[in-house]
């Protein structure tokens, strides 16, 4: 058993590299195997291998605390600083509306889906404590509206089991794929859709041409003071809200301990919260050119180093536990795209909105643009765009989402 953390650091990013640089590889054989198993699943399950088997600790390493106390709150500021409110209101009424629509989606279908599973099948949903599996849902709920950062840090608010989150990241991410390689197909058959949706899809090649002059304007070779300047805000508003926390959370629990039911009293909570709302400001503010230089692009290196970090507690064993869970993540995402269809039907919103707008919540930036792109190369900024803003509300609409599965597992 490997204790030294410093060494497990290294093999993690050892691991890390070896998945980014075959997956890039142009070879069919990787090409092929890619396309049935995700990057991001491999991120989670390689370093589980290693704790599975006894290489590694999961549960006395130093690395997912640091990682997730200091590096987490980072990330999320670098999602969110670079939310260009401009671009956004010009990509119209109907690229929101189906990003928020398929929030809502998400909103309704997790606690939908926690009721029926549970009135069908008691023992599929059965648990208490940190086993509970409402828990465990409410970090699903921050993936699917926002992205890994959004799961984590709900994971840190609600403390679901080791082997619980492990079973949670199985039916996250390969649920998430195949509903994004549904949309990936409907990409190929955007005319016909848009059809059924009685949209039109002319406003969408106005919107290409426009993005694809504004990327070009903006791309800026980052330079030393730049990632200093990346530190600053993201570290710096690290520590604004580790300070704060360190200031409600102790005033709450001692004049309103009643709170601890919705987490409130959390201080994990507070950070990610204030973290989040410091980014959404920065955006506002000519920090928002970061971006240019690179500020998402980094807090994706962060958000996989804690995806590794997280992996390696993972007990795989424990994923075949509980197959049913399964079942509710299946109708989750069959909620979510009935809702999102239905909307879009009825608003006479183009598919790539539909798509986009669902994959930003579901998937997050990277997939996100995937999907953005299997339409245009020039349109993943749209996906980029909107996953941005579901970072921003992913943990607010998550803790929701958490609340009301909570409510219906014990109520």
């Amino acid at each position: 058993m490997i204790t030294n953390d410093a060494v497990v650091l290294g093999i993690l990013m050892l691991i890390l590299g070896a998945i980014f640089y075959t997956a890039s590889l142009q070879h069919t054989n990787w090409k092929r195997f890619y396309a049935v198993i995700p990057p991001l699943l491999l991120c989670y399950f390689i370093p589980g291998l290693l704790n599975s088997f006894g290489i590694v600790n999961g549960s006395t390493s130093q690395l997912y605390p640091v990682v997730s106390k200091y590096f987490l709150p980072a990330c999320l500021v670098f999602f969110t600083l670079g939310m260009d409110w401009r671009s956004l209101s010009r990509l119209g009424p109907k690229a929101l509306i189906a990003m928020l629509v398929g929030t809502l989606g998400i909103m309704i279908g997790g606690p939908f889906a926690l009721w029926l599973v549970g009135t069908i099948s008691p023992q599929t949903v059965a648990g208490e404590g940190a086993d509970a599996v409402w828990r465990g849902l409410a970090t699903i709920a921050g993936s699917w509206i926002g992205g890994g950062a959004n799961q984590t840090a709900l994971r840190e608010v609600f403390q679901p089991s080791d082997a619980l989150f492990s079973q949670m990241v199985a039916v996250d991410v390969l649920v998430a794929e195949l509903w994004m390689a549904f949309l990936i197909y409907g990409a190929g058959n955007a005319a016909r859709l848009d059809h059924f949706l009685k949209a039109d899809s002319k406003p969408i090649e106005q919107i290409k041409e426009h993005l694809d002059s504004e990327q070009k304007a903006n791309v800026k070779a980052p330079v030393v003071s730049d990632y200093i300047f990346l530190a600053a805000a993201g570290f710096g508003a690290t520590g604004i809200s580790h300070f704060l926390a360190d200031l409600i959370t102790p005033y709450l629990n001692e004049n309103y301990p009643s709170l601890a039911k919705y987490s409130l009293t959390s201080s994990f909570f507070w950070i990610v919260t204030i973290a989040t709302f410091i980014g959404i400001s920065l955006s506002l503010t000519p920090v928002r050119k970061l971006e240019h230089v690179g500020a998402s692009k980094l807090g994706s290196v962060f958000l996989y180093v804690l995806v590794a970090t997280i992996g390696m507690q993972m007990d795989l064993g424990a994923v075949a536990d509980n197959p049913g869970l399964f079942a509710i993540g299946l109708i989750w995402i069959l909620t979510h795209a009935i809702i999102l269809i239905a909307v879009c039907r009825w608003l006479h919103i183009p598919f790539f909105f539909l798509a986009v707008g669902s994959q930003a919540n579901v998937g997050g930036s990277a997939s996100a643009s995937v999907v953005a792109a299997a339409f245009h190369p020039s349109l993943a900024t749209v996906g980029v765009l909107l996953a941005i803003l579901g970072y921003a509300i992913g943990t607010y609409g998550g803790y929701l989402t958490a609340l009301m599965m909570q409510w219906i597992s014990e109520g």
